[in-house]
């Protein structure tokens, strides 16, 4: 897994080159935000259940039909994996957020997971909607702990899983 100190040390020392100022600045602008990252990684950590918990909540709420007979959400087995599913992003979503890398997302979960939803039938439009619930989730949490401006940097992991996710919507069977 890379981050985002060492994915730029090593494509300066690919091109031989010192810190330019295009460099400099990027290295400023992740030690601006690390409080930030730190307490939200802090939070996932310490609330993860209670995140996943409030964020399937309100994916019901908007969509009751997942939980109804006939949802994909339907029976306790398919609760189970998609809450299980949604703690798999968080988890890996806190990785980029402190990493401030998006890579270990495409590596990790978004390459093959579409096939994998697909031969599932899992429909990826609530899957979606789940994720950016984490989100909002974990930037309430964060802004009702006092952490200012943390939502801009905090959704930049999941809103890649969402464009990834959303480019390849499918529907149940």
């Amino acid at each position: 897994m890379r981050d985002a100190i060492s994915g730029l040390i090593g494509r300066y020392d690919q091109l031989g080159r010192y810190f330019d100022r295009a460099a400099i600045d990027r290295l400023d602008g992740y030690f601006a935000q690390s409080r930030i990252r730190l307490a939200a990684v802090e939070l996932i950590n310490r609330e993860a259940t209670t995140i996943v918990r409030e964020a399937s909540q309100r994916l019901w709420l908007e969509d009751p039909e997942l939980i109804l007979p006939g949802g994909n959400a339907y029976t306790t087995r398919r609760l189970a994996a998609c809450l299980r599913d949604l703690d798999y992003f968080l988890r890996y979503a806190s990785y980029a957020l402190i990493a401030d890398d998006l890579t270990i997302l495409d590596e990790r979960v978004l390459n093959g997971l579409d096939d994998t939803y697909k031969s599932l039938g899992v429909p990826t439009g609530p899957t979606v909607r789940g994720i950016a619930l984490l989100a909002e989730v974990v930037s309430e949490m964060l802004a009702d702990a006092g952490v200012a401006d943390a939502a801009a940097v905090v959704r930049v992991p999941f809103e890649h899983l969402v464009r990834g996710l959303a480019s390849s919507n499918i529907r149940a069977r």
